[in-house]
């Protein structure tokens, strides 16, 4: 049976036999929701690299106190793939993050692209943002995940571009495209995927002249919200992660 993980801020500086308290929402959902009790395994995670199995050695109503049995230092995952993810209607932009999450995205970049139908402006913007950083969090708890993912800013069509242009490899999904997604993805690897409107011709233009390859899936056209994980799923199936 797999263990229950939790997030905590850093693990740095400790060592096996070292106790451990998680407070707040972590230590409620662990001791209100799933229960755990004296005695009981656990895993710690700073979702950095650091994994510590845990056995419980006593619990409060918004406290969890465990003491370190093993500790592991994890390799980030190479190659790590980042996605620019136009703003989907409703609900999507949460399914997306989470699939995105749980298939091992290094990082995820929403876009305000034209023609996406959700907009982000204010205060509306901030509690999208927190529910994709909140969405990101637990898949990857879930996922089991030592590195979390990294859920950035709002981007602009113009920091989009520029992120391209830095990229060792650039590609935008787009189902005009005559090019098939690459046999091999580089670390540090752009993945662009546009809203359900598609991509205007400007920011077509604009990726294009950063260094940006367009590519296809297939002939379906996928929604904005599992394009994205379409992509990354067909690029590590390339890849040592995935054999």
């Amino acid at each position: 049976m797999s263990l229950h993980v939790h997030l905590v801020p850093s693990l740095a500086g400790l060592a096996v036999g070292s106790p451990v308290t998680v407070d707040g929402a972590e230590a409620h959902h662990a001791v209100a929701v799933r229960r755990l009790s004296v005695g009981e395994p656990v895993v710690l995670t700073d979702g950095a690299g650091a994994w510590a199995t845990c056995e419980v050695t006593g619990t409060g109503k918004q406290r969890l106190d465990v003491v370190i049995r093993e500790l592991t230092a994890v390799a980030r995952p190479e190659p790590g793939l980042v996605v620019v993810q136009a703003l989907p209607k409703g609900e999507r932009g949460e399914l997306a993050v989470e699939l995105l999450t749980e298939v091992g995205v290094a990082r995820i970049v929403p876009w305000a692209a034209s023609r996406s139908v959700s907009v982000w402006r204010g205060e509306r913007a901030e509690k999208s943002l927190a529910r994709w950083r909140s969405t990101a969090r637990e898949a990857a708890k879930q996922a089991r995940r030592a590195w979390f993912p990294d859920v950035a800013p709002l981007a602009s069509t113009a920091e989009v571009a520029a992120l391209l242009g830095e990229a060792p490899l650039a590609l935008v999904l787009h189902e005009e495209a005559a090019e098939p997604l690459p046999v091999e993805a580089l670390d540090g690897t752009v993945v662009v995927v546009g809203p359900e409107g598609g991509l205007a011709p400007d920011e077509l233009a604009a990726f294009t002249d950063a260094g940006a390859r367009t590519v296809r899936l297939g002939s379906e056209v996928l929604r904005t919200s599992t394009a994205g994980v379409a992509a990354v799923s067909a690029l590590l199936s390339r890849t040592p992660r995935w054999r």
